[in-house]
C-alpha cells in the first residue's frame, strides 16, 4: 500500500476513536440558570471539563426541562439524565442518609455545613453502599444556607415570641416552631410576600439571599438571625452505571470538581447573604440576632426531630447514632478550621 493511502487509512481509523474520547453528560436541574447555586453549578461544569482535559462536556437541562424536583432521584437512577440535582426532602426514605444535613442542629455556617456534609457523603462506606444499591453515586453538595425568620408588624427577640404567630415554616424547623406555639400556615416561599402583605402571615421562615431576591424586605419590619441550622441536603448525584463506564481519570475529574463545590458556593452564598442583610437594613428592616441562650431553646425543640431521623436511618439499615456523631464531629472540625484559618477564599 502506498504511504499516502496508509496515512489516509490511519486517519480514518483514528476518527471514531477521537470522537469517542469526548463524552457529553446530560445534567438535570430543576432550578433556573440564575442565582448563587446556578453559578456554582456552572463552575462545576466548567471545572470538570477543564480537569478532564475536555473529555467530559455537559448538556445542562435547566428549569426542570427533563424532570421536576420530585422526580429527580428516579430520573438520575433510571438514566433519564446522567446526573442531576437531587433535593433530599422530596425523598425522605431513599435519601435518609443525606437528610442528616437538614436536621435542626447547631449548624448555621454555610461553608462548614457543606464541607461536613460533603466529607460524610463521599467517605462513609455505609452511605456509599446505600447509594450504590439505588444505582447512584454522590458527586457534590449545595445548601440553602442558614434558616432565619422575617416578620411584619412584630419581631422575634426570644424563642417564646413565636407563640401565637401565623408562621410559614417548613421541615423540622417549621415543626419546632409549631411546638413552640406558632400557628403554621402551609404556603410556598414564593407566595410569602403576598401572605405577609395581606396579613395571612405574621412571619416567614427563609434564607437571607432568598428573602431579598423575592423582595420580601419590602413588606418586612424585622428579620431575626436565628443562628440555628440550615437546609443542606441537596446536591449532585450521578447514575452509577454511567459513572462506572468512565475512565478513572474522568471519574477523578468529576469527584474533584464536586468536592470544590463547597468552597465555590460557600464563597458565593456568604457574599449574597451579607449583601442581603445590608439591603434589608437600608430598607428600614430591623435586624435582630437571637441570643445564644434563646438559640439553645430552638435546638432543644428540634431534638425530637433529630431523634426521629436516627430511627429512620436505623430502619434503613444505617447506624443513625453513629452517623450523627460522625457528622457533628465533622461540623466541629470545619468550624475550627474556619476559626483558625478563615474561609478558603479569604486566605
Amino acid at each position: 500500500m502506498k504511504p499516502l493511502a496508509i496515512a489516509a487509512l490511519a486517519a480514518f481509523i483514528a476518527c471514531p476513536t477521537l470522537a469517542q474520547a469526548e463524552t457529553t453528560l446530560i445534567l438535570g436541574e430543576a432550578g433556573p440558570n440564575r442565582g448563587a447555586r446556578a453559578e456554582a453549578l456552572n463552575w462545576f461544569v466548567d471545572k470538570t471539563t477543564e480537569l478532564s482535559g475536555g473529555d467530559l462536556k455537559f448538556d445542562v437541562q435547566w428549569g426542570g426541562a427533563l424532570f421536576g424536583a420530585g422526580a429527580a432521584l428516579n430520573g438520575v437512577a433510571d438514566g433519564v439524565a446522567d446526573l442531576g440535582t437531587v433535593i433530599s426532602v422530596y425523598f425522605p426514605q431513599e435519601m435518609v442518609a443525606y437528610g442528616i444535613a437538614d436536621l435542626p442542629l447547631k449548624n448555621d455556617d454555610a461553608w462548614a455545613g457543606m464541607k461536613a456534609t460533603d466529607e460524610l457523603m463521599r467517605t462513609n462506606e455505609a452511605i456509599k453502599a446505600n447509594l450504590a444499591d439505588k444505582n447512584l453515586v454522590y458527586i457534590g453538595t449545595f445548601t440553602t444556607s442558614a434558616v432565619h425568620i422575617g416578620c411584619k408588624g412584630t419581631a422575634i427577640r426570644t424563642a417564646t415570641d413565636i407563640k401565637g404567630l401565623k408562621v410559614r415554616g417548613v421541615g423540622a424547623y417549621g415543626d419546632a416552631f409549631k411546638d413552640l406555639g406558632a400557628n403554621i400556615v402551609p404556603m410556598s416561599v414564593y407566595d410569602a410576600y403576598q401572605g405577609l402583605d395581606t396579613g395571612l402571615l405574621d412571619c416567614s421562615q427563609g434564607y437571607s439571599y432568598a428573602t431579598v431576591a423575592l423582595k420580601q424586605h419590602e413588606v418586612l419590619t424585622s428579620y431575626t438571625l436565628l443562628n440555628w441550622g440550615q437546609v443542606g441536603a441537596l446536591g449532585i448525584l450521578m447514575n452509577k452505571d454511567v459513572f462506572d463506564s468512565l475512565s478513572a481519570e474522568n471519574q477523578k475529574a468529576l469527584m474533584t470538581a464536586g468536592a470544590g463545590l463547597s468552597d465555590e458556593l460557600g464563597r458565593l452564598i456568604t457574599a449574597d447573604n451579607e449583601k442581603a442583610i445590608e439591603t434589608m437594613r437600608a430598607a428600614g428592616v430591623e435586624i435582630i440576632e437571637l441570643p445564644d441562650v434563646q438559640r439553645e431553646i430552638l435546638i432543644k425543640a428540634g431534638e425530637k426531630y433529630v431523634n426521629a431521623w436516627v430511627a429512620r436511618a436505623d430502619a434503613a439499615g444505617l447506624d443513625g447514632a453513629g452517623l450523627l456523631k460522625e457528622y457533628k464531629g465533622l461540623l466541629a472540625k470545619y468550624e475550627a478550621e474556619r476559626d483558625e484559618k478563615g474561609y478558603p477564599w479569604t486566605r
